[in-house]
């Protein structure tokens, strides 16, 4: 009987790595988390007591710690170091994620050349690459410097190697997903080869005081290969956005312990590699000497700051007992929604039984209820055949009442359309302070916002609607 209860305390069990769910059996997939591949066998777990050690130093008074060894230090791209909250801080770890192709390594290889100076060497470690690989793009895009080392390898001892040997203050590491320890069993890439690379780099940065910049992958969904704890571990997680086909490209901070979440970076990708954007606006307008029916300006915010963009509608005749409903930049549901408060509240019926395209310019991407107003406007003008009065910016959200409501930013919304030359504006109620110079025109619900459009033209289209049923 003590033989059988020896034997079953000390039967191993199984645990998921990822939501700490047990069971006595080994099985391919979590029943808890569904997470494929996380269970692993442990043994039972000893009664363990940990007694008192040395200290490695002793606690002061948090008045007395300086501060000054935690200052930010610049990587020479101003767009990164306004999501960073000024820069890089010694020993902070930075993760970088984002779809392949979006520019990921183009951009750390120029800020690995811009902040490589004399009193501050970078390392750039490429497990992707080869080193002339690496090479050649860094001659395309200008990044050669000669504080700038380069290593290609795949080793997590080899990578500490490169560390003792050239004691940078910067570290770049192409991906952490391609580095792998022997000592660790599983494939590169695998939970827990991504843990022990990344602690042990983690350990070595804090250790040496030096920032490190980590390139994670993505998985089909979007969300950061790997296990969650990654994100735990690091300080600041980036994430970058854009869609291949456009030049638009926006680095968005999701976690950062140095500053804020709410700054956006904005990058043009181009053959000569990828610069920042203090003023994008202009890639997300059309400028023309006439206004042309079916446009209407807004103001979105990414994070704290204002991008002027432009919606744009267009509506043709249906060949086609359902008529098509396509956009490109904008949710569709919003838009669904646009079209049904314009035809019940608006009483614009010449929408209902025709093709409608909508889109935005530059490829942002608007999702927040405040372009709801500009995207109702764009779809009358279209429907109407009748531009929208220049220079005008429209501000707000509508609701299924057709209301239009307050939103968040107003001011700083309007102040960037001024800056950029925009005269009259379209607001919901009480918008607060108002540019000198700036018109702009409250409105509680859709049929105030309406009579922006010409009186005779918006009465003509539910009339051609019936002339032609």
């Amino acid at each position: 009987m003590a033989a059988r209860t020896k034997s079953t305390k000390d039967r191993p069990s199984y645990r998921c790595t990822e939501c700490g769910w047990q069971t006595a059996k080994w099985l391919g997939r979590c029943p808890e988390c569904q997470a494929w591949g996380t269970v692993e066998e442990y043994g039972a777990p000893a009664v363990r007591t940990t007694a008192p050690g040395r200290v490695t130093s002793s606690a002061v008074p948090i008045g007395e710690v300086d501060g000054r060894t935690a200052t930010a230090r610049s990587t020479g791209v101003p767009e990164l170091d306004r999501v960073l909250g000024g820069g890089l801080v010694p020993g902070a770890v930075v993760l970088l994620a984002g779809e392949p192709g979006v520019g990921k390594s183009t951009l750390l290889l120029d800020v690995s050349a811009k902040a490589a100076s004399e009193q501050h060497r970078t390392l750039y470690v490429t497990g992707e690459e080869s080193a002339s690989q690496v090479r050649l793009r860094a001659d395309r895009i200008g990044a050669i410097d000669d504080h700038l080392y380069l290593a290609a390898e795949t080793d997590l001892s080899a990578v500490l190697g490169h560390l003792d040997a050239v004691k940078p203050s910067l570290l770049v590491l192409d991906s952490v997903q391609t580095v792998a320890s022997p000592e660790i069993d599983g494939a590169p890439g695998g939970m827990a080869q991504v843990r022990e690379v990344a602690g042990a780099l983690i350990r070595a940065s804090k250790e040496r005081g030096m920032s490190t910049l980590l390139v994670g992958h993505v998985t089909k969904d979007g969300a950061i290969a790997g296990p969650r704890l990654l994100e735990h571990l690091v300080d600041v997680v980036l994430q970058f956005e854009g869609d291949r086909h456009a030049r638009l490209r926006l680095v968005r901070g999701v976690k950062n312990r140095y500053g804020t979440t709410d700054e956006v970076g904005c990058f043009e990708l181009h053959d000569e590699g990828i610069i920042g954007l203090a003023d994008p606006s202009g890639l997300f307008l059309t400028r023309r000497a006439e206004p042309v029916p079916g446009t209407c300006l807004t103001v979105t915010l990414e994070g704290r700051r204002p991008l002027v963009a432009e919606v744009q509608a267009l509506t043709v005749d249906s060949q086609i007992p359902s008529p098509r409903r396509t956009t490109s930049g904008l949710e569709t549901s919003r838009v669904s929604m646009m079209l049904a408060v314009l035809e019940q509240r608006g009483r614009i019926t010449a929408l209902g039984k025709r093709d409608i395209y909508s889109a935005t310019v530059g490829g942002v991407k608007l999702s927040e209820p405040a372009a709801d107003l500009a995207i109702a406007l764009a779809l009358a003008s279209a429907a109407s055949d009748t531009p929208l009065p220049k220079n005008l910016v429209a501000i707000g959200e509508v609701g299924l009442a057709g209301e239009v409501r307050r939103v968040t930013g107003v001011q700083r919304r309007l102040a960037e359309a001024h800056r950029l030359g925009f005269t009259h504006a379209l607001v919901p109620t009480d918008p607060g302070r108002i540019p000198a110079g700036m018109k702009v025109i409250e409105v509680a619900d859709m049929g105030e916002a309406l009579r922006v459009l010409p009186r005779s033209r918006r009465r003509e289209a539910p009339r051609e609607e019936e002339e032609r049923r």
